[in-house]
């Protein structure tokens, strides 16, 4: 345990990110199976939506949300034909 005050401090700030990051990470993870499971135009818009906001938040890279986003896209296009 931190015996400083700003060591202290960063603790708290850590533990306060790593439960925001869980949250958006937990999201984006349950629409992208969601969309697997039942691919649908819908939840093709809210699984990528739910992923560009990781990205923005810095819990995914950008290059890896493309990704992503590109295999759910495929997925749908697929389960179409």
């Amino acid at each position: 345990m931190p015996n400083i005050k700003s060591a202290k401090k960063r603790v708290r700030i850590a533990a306060e990110r790593t439960a925001l990051n869980r949250v958006y990470k937990t999201k984006y993870r349950s629409l992208i199976r969601k969309m697997e499971e039942e691919p649908g135009a819908d939840n093709l818009s809210q699984a990528m939506s739910a992923i560009d906001k990781a990205a923005k938040k810095g819990i995914l890279h950008k290059n890896n949300a493309a990704r992503k986003k590109a295999r759910l896209a495929k997925l749908l296009k697929a389960s179409a034909q």
